[in-house]
C-alpha cells in the first residue's frame, strides 16, 4: 500500500474559528497626504511572502522602542473576483518559532507604514522601500460589509485598486517599481491619476 499524497483535489480547509473576514478597501497615492512628514511616528514592516503558499511572515518593528512583533499569517479571498473580502488567520511567533520558519524560500516587501486617522476612520498609509520604493499606497478597514460598499474614494487617493490583484502583497512581492508603473499605464489607472 503506497503512502497517500496531498493535493489540492484532496485537501479540504475547513472553516475555523481561528480565521476572521477582513474587509478592506486599498488606494494609490501620490505621496504621504500634505499633512504627513516622513519624520511622522510609523512602523517598519517587512513581509515575507512564502513562495507557491497564501502565507506570510510579517516582522512588525517600532524604530522609538526597538520591540517586534512578528505574525505568521495566512490570508486569502474566498472569492478571486473581490479582494476587499478576504479570509485571515495570525499566529504570533517569538524569536525561536519567527527563526525556525526562516528557512523557506520567500518574496519580500518592506516598507513603512504610517498611521492616518482622516474623517473619521482610521487609514494606514504604506511608504514602499527596496525595488517597490516610489509606491504609496493607503488602506483602510471595515466592520461590516454596508460600510465597506458604501466607502467613497477619499479626496487624498489618485485610484482605488482593491481589486487590482497587481497590488496585493503577494503579486507586489515579485515586482518592482518600473513594473507598477507600467501597469498603471496599461490598465487605463493612468487616466484615472492623470484627472487628480
Amino acid at each position: 500500500m503506497g503512502v497517500a499524497k496531498l493535493t489540492d483535489q484532496n485537501t479540504i480547509v475547513p472553516d475555523s474559528k481561528y480565521a476572521r473576514v477582513e474587509r478592506e478597501r486599498r488606494y494609490l497615492l501620490n505621496d504621504l497626504p500634505k499633512i504627513m512628514s516622513r519624520m511622522d511616528y510609523h512602523l517598519q514592516i517587512t513581509d515575507n511572502y512564502i513562495t507557491g503558499t497564501r502565507l506570510r511572515i510579517r516582522k512588525v518593528r517600532d524604530p522609538n522602542t526597538n520591540k517586534w512583533i512578528v505574525k505568521f499569517t495566512q490570508k486569502f479571498a474566498p472569492d478571486p473576483a473581490d479582494l476587499s473580502r478576504t479570509i485571515i488567520t495570525n499566529i504570533y511567533l517569538n524569536a525561536i518559532e519567527a527563526e525556525t520558519l526562516s528557512v523557506f524560500e520567500a518574496n519580500e516587501i518592506r516598507k513603512n507604514r504610517y498611521p492616518f486617522p482622516f474623517e473619521g476612520r482610521e487609514f494606514s498609509i504604506d511608504m514602499f522601500l527596496g525595488d517597490l520604493f516610489g509606491l504609496v499606497m493607503a488602506e483602510v478597514s471595515f466592520e461590516t460589509d454596508e460600510e465597506l460598499d458604501n466607502f467613497p474614494l477619499p479626496r487624498f487617493a489618485l485610484a482605488e485598486v482593491t481589486n487590482n490583484e497587481i497590488f496585493s502583497g503577494g503579486k507586489l512581492s515579485v515586482l518592482t517599481f518600473a513594473d507598477i508603473r507600467k501597469e498603471v499605464e496599461q490598465s487605463g489607472l493612468a487616466g484615472e491619476v492623470s484627472r487628480k
